[in-house]
Order: C-alpha cells, then sequence, then structure tokens
C-alpha cells in the first residue's frame, strides 16, 4: 500500500499544483521557462503514475477485501465507461459543443471512469486508488471552473466536425482500450 500512496502523491500532487499553488506554478516558469517545466512535469508525473499502477498492482496480490460488489455493477461500470471516452476525447479534439457546456470533460471522465471504478470494486487497494483520483477530479474541477469564471474566456465557437470527434472517437477509443488495451496495462479483462 505505502508504494501505491507514493505513487499517488507523486501523481496526483504534480496534478495538484496549480489548484493549491497557482502563484508559485506561475513563479517556476517565469524562472526556468515553459518547456522545462512542462519537462519536468511530465516526467514526474509519468513516474508517480508508473508507481501507483504498480502499487495498486501489488495491492491485489494480498487483497483486503472491504465488501464484495454485485456482479451488475461490472456491467454497469462498462456502460459508465462510454460517456467518460466520450468526454476524454471532447476534451482533446477540435472545438465541440460538450468541452463547451462541461468546461473540463477530461476531469469529468476522470471522474466518471473512478467511480464506475468504485462501483465494480471492493478491495482496500481500489478503495483508495481510484477514491483518490476520484477526490482529486472533483477538487481540480472546482478550482477549473473558479478559474474560468476569473478570467471570463468565451469558448471557441463549436464545430460539427468537434462533436463528430468526440462522439466516434469516444466510441471507438472505448472499444480499442476494452478489446485491446486493459488487459495489457491493468491485467484483468475489462468487462463488456
Amino acid at each position: 500500500m505505502l508504494i501505491l500512496l507514493l505513487g499517488l502523491i507523486l501523481f496526483l500532487g504534480t496534478h495538484s499544483i496549480r489548484v493549491v499553488a497557482d502563484d508559485w506554478r506561475a513563479n517556476q516558469i517565469a524562472a526556468y521557462g515553459e518547456i522545462p517545466w512542462k519537462a519536468a512535469y511530465s516526467v514526474l508525473s509519468l513516474l508517480g503514475l508508473v508507481i501507483a499502477i504498480y502499487g495498486y498492482g501489488l495491492t491485489r496480490v494480498d487483497a483486503i477485501w472491504v465488501w464484495t460488489p454485485p456482479t451488475w455493477t461490472a456491467h454497469l461500470m462498462a456502460l459508465v465507461m462510454i460517456p467518460a471516452f466520450i468526454l476524454l476525447f471532447a476534451a482533446y479534439g477540435p472545438a465541440n459543443r460538450i468541452r463547451n457546456a462541461i468546461g473540463h470533460p477530461m476531469l469529468l471522465a476522470v471522474a466518471l471512469w473512478a467511480l464506475a471504478h468504485l462501483m465494480a470494486n471492493g478491495r482496500l487497494g481500489d478503495l483508495v486508488f481510484f477514491g483518490a483520483f476520484l477526490a482529486w477530479a472533483g477538487v481540480t474541477f472546482v478550482s477549473a471552473r473558479e478559474r474560468d469564471r476569473r478570467q471570463a474566456t468565451p469558448p471557441a465557437e463549436p464545430k460539427r466536425l468537434g462533436d463528430a470527434w468526440a462522439i466516434v472517437g469516444g466510441l471507438i477509443g472505448y472499444i480499442v482500450f476494452a478489446l485491446f488495451l486493459h488487459v495489457p496495462i491493468t491485467g484483468v479483462p475489462a468487462h463488456l
């Protein structure tokens, strides 16, 4: 559990700097430049994610069960992951109505992913891993929306291509991940 916690602190801590120390972040970027900042941020984030995933895997070896989820929650999880993937693609595609409506669809995608996995998994390691991501996504979403209100920048004009990218890309991404990537990354087959 210690390795999982270390990875989560490193990954989510790095991703929380803007929430808890935005002025410090701005000063570091001004002092060292944006490219060195992004490079250090990326290295720490990737290292934290790798450690967290490895630590999560270790918690599954001698699992401590907190509760036993009903079988149907695995199917509900698979269903909830569809909008999570659509939101993820909306965050990183061309301008679209979903991003304009939500503001930060990637954070909502992470929250849905974490919530769906919390419903279907009852081990202590699951609760710590997915619970940490759910809490982080909630706090970061509120902070990001508040920052948006202060900046009052109008959203980009949505394009049909952006809407199509989000929906079609999200569906294809979900299928590809569930069928081909879930087992290599997690060691567990995805429920479809």
